[in-house]
């Protein structure tokens, strides 16, 4: 379910009561309802209030309703700013593969605090984090991703997040990283699928990709 910046699940008329203060304080008391819908409605209101921050990662972190999760992350993609950064970033390491990939979807909607943090993530000792991090660049509007992602053939010792930067720069690389690509099938000679990987990233970026499975 894509993240998005307007209200597009408007309740019904009638369907959600006012129950409570609609200020700051009520609204994140509206977090904890037991009413899946009423924390919806807090959630979409709480959008764009920097004080809010806080709470809504706290009750995103216990939210179990994938309603209330997209609402709440929709929020923070909505606001914006260091904070939310500061609040997503851990998430990467969650076990939950729903709430990863929430917060990776909200990082890339967050393209001009990406420096802040990706030279670290990419840095990161566990391959799990760097492949996250990767997964960012994949939609990441900033100058510096091919950098990044050359950056990531040229010096990650770990295949998977080298196959991950390739998946990517299939999709976004120009000539520029040509020739990161083609000397990768040298650093992982036991691996044939990073050479097979690696041909079909280089016919796609120079316009000269195959049909006949070559």
């Amino acid at each position: 379910m894509p993240l998005i910046r307007r209200d597009d699940a408007a309740p019904a008329p009638g369907q959600e009561r006012r129950e409570i203060p609609r200020d700051r304080e009520g609204l994140i008391a509206q977090l904890d309802d037991k009413r899946p819908v009423a924390r919806r409605r807090a959630s979409r209101e709480l959008a764009g209030d920097a004080g809010a921050v806080d709470a809504l990662c706290d009750a995103l972190e216990r939210e179990q309703d994938e309603g209330c999760r997209h609402a709440m992350l929709t929020a923070l993609l909505v606001t914006g700013g260091q904070r939310v950064q500061e609040r997503l970033l851990p998430l990467l390491r969650s076990e939950d593969a729903a709430l990863r990939n929430g917060a990776i979807e909200v990082l890339q909607g967050m393209p001009k605090l990406a420096a802040g943090y990706m030279d670290e993530l990419l840095a990161d000792p566990d391959s799990d984090v760097r492949i996250f991090a990767v997964n960012i660049l994949e939609s990441l509007r900033h100058e510096r991703v091919p950098d990044w992602l050359r950056g990531v053939l040229e010096r990650d010792d770990h295949v998977n997040v080298c196959a991950a930067a390739v998946d990517v720069l299939t999709e976004v690389g120009d000539d520029h990283c040509l020739d990161a690509l083609r000397q990768l099938p040298a650093r992982f000679p036991g691996e044939p699928f990073i050479a097979f990987a690696v041909r079909t990233a280089e016919r796609r970026i120079t316009g000269e990709e195959r049909g006949d499975g070559r």
